[in-house]
């Protein structure tokens, strides 16, 4: 007697961007094939949302409005710990990805990846593997075998926001605040506050340890 064929898995999913187009662009791309169960934009929607559907797999970015992808899944987590994540970011800095794998994620993909391999990504961390791309795994395997500082670099990092990381690698990278303002379109006086609040959250003195902090860190 032949087997009978197995029915291809439908794997649930929720969608956490703070994009809109990117959200509907990525359940065009993989709709027909996923079922897409719920949708968030910040920390707190896309809390809601997964405990509601409580899917197979997230598709979480990392930089969220209320906190970060990496607080969704400290949420998520101390209710529904077999919920998976997976990050899908722009970003492929090494601290994105070192700090969101800590915080729980079972991968990390860029958004270049095309939508076979993402059908594929989701399938494979719902199955329970880890999937990550080509360059950011060796980020990975760098933080786990030391070569990477993960603890300086995840906490550290966790106490900025976003906006507060953009000014303090341009800050790093020699801009003045004039220009800083005008590459981020903000006042020089919010350049002025948010370089504040840096130096204050990372226990720094002045502009030069700030560069120094963050060049040891790759962030320039």
């Amino acid at each position: 007697m032949s087997e009978e064929p197995k029915t291809p898995v439908v794997w649930r999913v929720v969608i956490v961007d703070d994009h809109a187009m990117f959200r509907s662009g990525v359940k065009h791309d993989i709709g027909s094939r996923v079922q897409v169960v719920g949708e968030g934009e910040d920390v707190p929607t896309a809390v809601a949302a997964i405990l509601t559907a409580v899917p197979d797999v997230v598709l979480l970015d990392v930089h969220l409005p209320g906190g970060g992808g990496a607080e969704v899944i400290k949420q998520v987590g101390a209710v529904e710990p077999a919920v998976k994540f997976l990050a899908l970011s722009v970003s492929d800095a090494a601290e994105d990805v070192i700090g969101i794998i800590r915080a729980g994620a079972r991968g990390y993909v860029t958004k270049s990846i095309s939508a076979d391999e993402l059908i594929e990504a989701v399938g494979r961390v719902a199955e329970g593997d880890a999937v990550f791309s080509p360059r950011l795994a060796g980020f990975v395997l760098d933080a786990f075998s030391g070569a990477i500082e993960v603890a300086s670099i995840d906490e550290d990092l966790d106490r900025l926001s976003q906006r507060e990381r953009e000014v303090l690698r341009l800050i790093a990278r020699g801009y003045a605040y004039k220009e800083v303002a005008k590459e981020l379109f903000i006042s020089i006086k919010t350049v002025e506050t948010h370089v504040s609040s840096v130096l204050r959250k990372l226990q720094l003195s002045n502009r030069h340890q700030l560069t120094r902090w963050a060049t040891d860190r790759k962030l320039v």
